[in-house]
Parts: structure tokens; sequence; C-alpha cells
């Protein structure tokens, strides 16, 4: 380390101050540290200086400590060391889409009856570019590969699609039959299975396919939190510094064929049937929860990992509260630890509130 020379953080490299301790997150290499809050506050008001004037910046008391804190800043490649600072600026966190709708979830259940095609047609007007397709109780594969004929033969924005189904007996013959027409589909998984298996991507198809024993048996299996979920890149983090990170230009239908902007939430703004998607997305009571950010959420606010986290308005601890934390989140940025967010005493009144037993009550 250079000792006398003026240190700079990787512009890629963004600091997140939490209530106990704070994160670096590495955006080009999807990476999350945490650290102390004290080193946050070196990095925030000592940035461009060198290390040997942060130590006569407190009266050479913790040079040992500093030490530490900048060896591990080095071996990890978070900072360099540099005499022209102020020809690197910090990065910018601006985020913008030009699409309308640039993400959309569509549930299907045995009793639909809406014309899912009609709805895709209104997507690719509003540029919409991932479509989720959540497919409950009995695999609706009819209408699956109606959606598949749909993308193939025609010029869909549509960019990507992810597919959830239920496990019926030929299922995995029917994967296998179908994988030609998977032309834009990245992520299948396949629910309530006698046995887990991942599958690679391969040949002709980018499609990655999961059995999972684990149970979605409807919306209510929407809203979960966890580090598995993380997301520490450029897109992710400046979206969620901006808008919110699940439901930003977001438009869903539920299995009902209701608009929503998840099929989770209770509120709905009209049926398929009859209502125009170009008209709702301009209405503001359907778009302004696409500006609530994490930091203006309880306990999120205070959360190191608030910026690569997910986020729920469909289920929260206080149900009439728009900025109250996600219900189905079990971690505390004042104890740093997790829990299982079901069995919580605080959580009984909201969990009974949006009936949820059954949904915390399967693995």
């Amino acid at each position: 380390m250079k000792l006398d020379t003026p240190f700079k953080l990787y512009a890629n490299c963004v600091t997140v101050k939490g209530f106990n301790r704070s994160t670096i997150c590495d955006l080009q290499r999807n990476d999350v540290r945490t650290i102390p809050n004290d080193l946050y506050d070196i990095l925030t008001n000592h940035e461009g200086k060198t290390i040997n004037d942060i130590k006569n910046q407190y009266h050479n008391e913790f040079d040992d400590i500093i030490d530490e804190y900048f060896q591990f800043l080095y071996d990890n490649e978070f900072i360099f060391f540099t005499k022209q600072t102020s020809i690197f600026p910090p990065l910018s966190l601006k985020w913008s889409d030009p699409a309308i709708i640039n993400n959309s979830i569509i549930d299907i259940d045995k009793n639909s009856s809406y014309d899912v095609l009609k709805v895709l047609k209104q997507l690719d007007d509003l540029h919409c570019r991932h479509l989720e397709i959540r497919n409950f109780d009995v695999a609706r594969v009819d209408v699956l590969e109606n959606i598949f004929d749909y993308l193939k033969e025609n010029e869909s924005s549509i960019q990507s699609v992810e597919i959830l189904l239920p496990f019926f007996k030929d299922v995995e013959k029917w994967i296998d039959s179908a994988k030609h027409k998977f032309l834009r589909v990245s992520f299948i998984r396949v629910f309530n299975c006698p046995f887990n298996q991942n599958i690679m991507p391969s040949g002709n198809t980018k499609a990655y396919i999961m059995y999972t024993k684990q149970h979605y048996e409807s919306e209510l299996c929407c809203g979960k939190i966890s580090q598995n979920f993380f997301a520490a890149n450029m897109k992710a983090f400046t979206e969620s510094v901006n808008h919110n990170s699940c439901l930003n230009k977001k438009l869903s239908i539920d299995k009902n064929g209701n608009i929503k902007n998840c099929p989770s939430m209770q509120k709905g703004f009209g049926s398929v049937n009859d209502t125009q998607l170009k008209d709702i997305v301009t209405d503001k009571d359907f778009t302004k929860v696409w500006s609530i950010t994490k930091d203006q959420i309880l306990v999120c606010k205070d959360c190191e990992f608030r910026h690569i986290c997910t986020d729920c308005r469909a289920y929260k601890e206080n149900p009439t509260d728009e900025f109250s934390k996600p219900l189905k989140c079990g971690y505390s940025p004042y104890t740093n630890e997790w829990e299982d967010w079901s069995i919580n005493p605080l959580k009984k009144e909201a969990i009974t509130y949006y009936k949820l037993q059954a949904d915390t009550e399967k693995p």
C-alpha cells in the first residue's frame, strides 16, 4: 500500500450505510462485503486523502485499525492509489428505461378465462421486455403453447420469459417436446415435484429448468425476502436507489383477469376484458407505488442490504401503512440476524390478515 498517495474507491464500488454496519457493493463483480460503520465514515469523509493524512486526522490513536481497514480494501481491489483523484468522478446512480412497462406477471389457473394473447399484444404496445407466467393448480399447457406460438410468430418486444407450473405426470416429456418453442424462455420452475433437479441450458434452448419439491399454490407465495435474491449489479442497484425494486414499471394480470401492480396486491384497476392496459399505465394511482424506495420504508431504510434487496408492497407488517416493512422479511438491521419470519409473534396479526397460514405451513 502507498501511505502517502491519495486513495480512491473504484467507481463501481458503492457504499451503503446501515444501522449497525455498512456494505461495499461491487456492482461490476456482483460482490457484497459488510464493513464497520467506522470504515464507511472514513470512505465517505476522507476519500481522496492519503492514509497518513487520515491517521493524523485521528491523532494516530487508531493506526493499527486504519492499517487493517485499508489492507482489506486494497486486497479486495476496492481502492486504488493516485495523485490525480479529480479525473475519477463518482459513478452516476441515475436510472432510466425507455419502456413504458418493462416487466409483467401473468397468473393463470384452471378457471382463468381471459384472453392471454390479447394481453400479450397490449404488452408489446407498451414495449414490455420480460414476462413471468405463473401457472397454478393445474398445468395449463394449452395456454403456454399458445404463448410460445405467439412469441415465435410475432416480432414481440418480449425478450425473456419465466414460467412457473405444477408437476404433472408427463411434464418432463412435455418440456422436451416443446423445447424447440423455447426461443425466449429463460427459466422454467416446476413445483410440487417428487424430486429436486436442476437442468442447465443445452442445445438450442437457453432455458434453465428447475424441478423442486417446494409448493407454490397461489399468489400467496409472492413477496419473500431472502439473501438468495440479493442482486449487486448496476441495473438493480440504481433502480433500487430511485424506484421500487419490485414494482417499478411492472403491470400484472391476476388469475381472474384483473389488472394490478402485482397479482398479490388487493387493489385492482379493472379487468382486461373491458379495460385497455395503455389507459391504466397513465393512472397516477397505478404508478405511485413505482417510486416507493427502500430509503422510505420502515426498517428497510436502516438496512445495509437495502439497495441489493427485493421489496414487497403486497404483504406488509402493517397492512394499512404503505411504507411498512415487507412482512416476509426475517432480517433485522438492528441485530444483524436472520430469523424465520413466519413464526415471529409480532407478525401474527398481519399473517392472519393476509390469510397466509397455508403458505407458511408448507416447506
